[in-house]
């Protein structure tokens, strides 16, 4: 499941974390993070996480990311990792790769979701489309600014090299507490439908069947 998260950051906040990002921000090739196999591929950077403005704004990129409902629901996030920004300039991109399984270091945690957060408009950049894998052949995926895509970390991905402009994106790995795609989906398509049915009926008993239905299915499921 490919999930496609619509004003995760507002205008404003997009316009402080990309001047931030342009003005204070020192960013380091971004081959340092990669594993050995995908630092042959990779040509970017990514903003030090040991500068204290890089840091307070992975902090309140992360939060926006995990209060908003769509994510929650998609998601079911055990734990994250800390928000890396990145950034292709041109004649920058990543071949071809798939994400660590664990990441972490000290705290690792097991990668069943990544996310890129689109940082500039689509207009001020050529190229640096994210492209998946899938069983039904490539997607492409360029979206606004303060949009994310979330989508599961087992998917061989690439970002197209960027010919004009720059590209800035956030990103990140979750932990979910359902570990099985297929039962995560189930449980999005059951809180979707939940939802539709109380704006429609209110707090009827059907509701509460199918509330009682995510609960237990959750509580099958789920491994935290």
């Amino acid at each position: 499941m490919i999930i496609c998260i619509a004003d995760v950051l507002d205008a404003d906040t997009l316009t402080a974390l990309q001047h931030e990002l342009s003005s204070d921000a020192l960013f380091v090739d971004g081959r340092k993070t990669a594993g050995w196999h995908a630092r042959e591929v990779k040509r970017n950077e990514q903003a030090d996480g040991s500068q204290s403005g890089v840091r307070d704004w992975r902090d309140k990129v992360g939060e926006a990311i995990r209060r908003h409902p769509l994510f929650q629901m998609a998601a079911r996030p055990a734990r994250m990792t800390p928000v890396r920004f990145s950034r292709y300039q041109q004649g920058m991109h990543y071949g071809n790769h798939v994400d660590d399984p664990v990441m972490g270091g000290d705290h690792p945690l097991r990668t069943d979701l990544s996310f890129t957060l689109f940082l500039e408009s689509p207009d001020d950049y050529d190229g640096g489309e994210l492209i998946t894998d899938t069983s039904a052949g490539e997607q492409r995926y360029k979206l606004p600014a303060g949009a994310m895509i979330l989508y599961p970390s087992s998917t061989l991905h690439r970002v197209e090299p960027v010919t004009r402009g720059r590209r800035l994106a956030a990103i990140g790995w979750v932990q979910s507490q359902i570990r099985d795609p297929a039962a995560r989906e189930i449980l999005f398509d059951l809180d979707t439908a939940r939802r539709q049915l109380f704006e429609r009926e209110g707090k009827s008993h059907e509701f509460d069947l199918v509330t009682k239905s995510l609960a237990n299915l959750q509580r099958m499921w789920s491994e935290i």
